[in-house]
């Protein structure tokens, strides 16, 4: 009975983040109407980002949920600062470009976090 409330929990865990990342889509493609391929980067350089500041404090003595309080509001900067810097540099230069070239800048930044991930995480 343990492992299937676990089974449920990873599974409701797992299916909120699916729908947040669907969300994101839906909005910025709604307001901007740009499919931003880079959304679910954004979301693993926070979750990285996370995982890494819970990994350095591991052994500070700090209560677990201080460590996710700190892990959060890290990740939540790290997104923040990644989707304004973004949005300044490759996408609102391009407003006023076909639709086609925002779409392959947006496919460029996936590619390009991708590999920044790798190189920063290993």
């Amino acid at each position: 009975m343990e492992t299937f409330l676990q089974q449920i929990i990873n599974g409701l865990v797992l299916g909120s983040m699916y729908a947040l990342v669907a969300l994101g889509y839906t909005m910025v493609y709604g307001i901007i109407n740009l499919i931003n391929f880079a959304h679910g980067e954004i979301l693993m350089a926070g979750a990285l980002t996370s995982w890494t500041v819970v990994t350095l404090l591991a052994d500070s003595g700090l209560p677990g949920w201080a460590l996710m309080v700190i892990a959060l509001i890290c990740a939540v900067a790290v997104c923040t600062f990644l989707n304004f810097t973004i949005e300044k540099i490759a996408y609102r230069p391009l407003r006023s470009a076909p639709r086609l070239a925002p779409l392959i800048t947006a496919m460029g930044m996936s590619l390009l976090l991708q590999t920044l991930a790798m190189i920063v995480w290993k």
